[in-house]
């Protein structure tokens, strides 16, 4: 078996892959690639067990057909460091010895047979899937402004992922830890079905780097896992089991008083006077205004402080409330508007953060619970 290829399209083709293995695996054999050449195409699998991930690359000067496996590291490492030229694959069948050669080098391993690596299992029947197309900007989109809102509990799986509600006009994507959430919802292709799924952290994030440059996937939703396919990848992975809570019932209707505020200039106060918030609970309280915020910090135990005034509109009375730093942040830098809205109620119920202008086709909500406050 025999082909050629040139090592930086191979490359970034095994780096992309490479991103489904973990750093220690349960099964030796996954810490390898599948590479099975068939004709002029060559395609390269990764797998977790939970997650699969191949890519399809053509080839050139192909000889014979078949597959093995090969140390996945090992391969990254060597092609990052080559030039970009083309580099000859020889695998011998029977021995498994592989033979990496281009005009300045040549290099030795041994392969494994490719009937080792596992196989991946589909016991579900079709009649209950659903099918869609859709640009995949759509859905990185709904990963970007969802992904930092997951939840890291372990007694609350169902909000370790990220929830699609899949409905004929749009998918909304919704991520929550109880203390934020974060509600997407995206028009920019509608696909004509509905379902839901919630979608782990590490499939969210392959699906972010590694279909970035492909221009729409086709979707398929089983019970218990979900396939995507471009041109030149396809991913398979499993959801988690449970029930999303139901967002939409905590999501407040009634909140009157409208802050809207710059966002870059908020954004900078917060970070600085978050320099000297408690670590252990990263609290800066806000006394609101109708035409400015004051932002005020402390750390008791190091006998720091700060404060610092922000230009608003605010269309309540003054008020005081208070909100983790390190949340505030993650909020205003998803936002990508230049103003935000804060709607707020009192001191002791959610706000509401809405950028003044969405996206085209899409509209973006952000729910924070306030701390308690006792004193300004």
């Amino acid at each position: 078996m025999k082909f050629n290829v040139p090592s930086k399209t191979l490359y970034s083709y095994v780096s992309s892959v490479s991103k489904v293995i973990n750093s220690k695996n349960t099964l030796a054999i996954l810490n390898n690639f599948l590479f099975v050449l068939d004709g002029d195409t060559l395609t390269i699998t990764a797998s977790d067990i939970e997650n699969r991930l191949t890519a399809r690359i053509p080839v050139m000067g192909a000889e014979g057909s078949g597959s093995f496996c090969i140390d996945a590291r090992r391969l990254v490492d060597l092609l990052k460091e080559m030039p970009d030229q083309g580099i000859t694959f020889d695998i011998n069948e029977s021995t498994m010895a592989v033979e990496i050669t281009y005009p300045s080098g040549n290099y030795n391993l041994i392969a494994f047979p490719g009937n080792e690596y596992p196989v991946e299992k589909n016991d579900e029947e079709e009649v209950d899937n659903i099918q869609f197309t859709c640009p995949t900007e759509q859905i990185i989109k709904g990963i970007d402004n969802t992904l930092f809102a997951v939840g890291n509990d372990d007694l609350r799986p169902q909000m370790m992922g990220i929830l699609w509600d899949i409905k004929p006009d749009a998918i909304t994507f919704v991520a929550t830890d109880t203390r934020k959430l974060v509600k997407y919802r995206n028009e920019m292709s509608a696909p004509g079905v509905e379902g839901s799924c919630i979608f782990p952290i590490k499939p969210a994030t392959v699906i972010k780097n590694v279909f970035a440059k492909e221009q729409e996937v086709k979707v398929t939703i089983e019970p218990k896992s979900a396939t995507f396919e471009s041109s030149s990848f396809t991913f398979s992975c499993r959801f988690i089991k449970g029930n999303f809570p139901d967002y939409n019932r905590v999501i407040p209707t009634g909140n009157p008083y409208t802050l809207t505020i710059d966002r870059q200039s908020f954004l900078n106060a917060v970070r600085r006077v978050g320099v000297f918030v408690d670590p252990g609970h990263g609290l800066v309280k806000f006394r609101i205004t109708p035409d400015k915020v004051i932002l005020k910090a402390q750390d008791n135990n190091y006998q720091t402080s700060a404060w610092e005034s922000v230009p608003c509109d605010f269309t309540g009375n003054e008020m005081i409330i208070g909100f983790s730093a390190p949340y505030l942040i993650e909020i205003f830098n998803t936002v990508s508007s230049s103003d935000i809205i804060i709607k707020l109620s009192d001191p002791s119920r959610p706000g509401l953060f809405l950028p003044t202008e969405n996206d085209e086709n899409s509209e973006l909500l952000m729910l924070l619970m306030p701390m308690t406050v006792t004193e300004f």
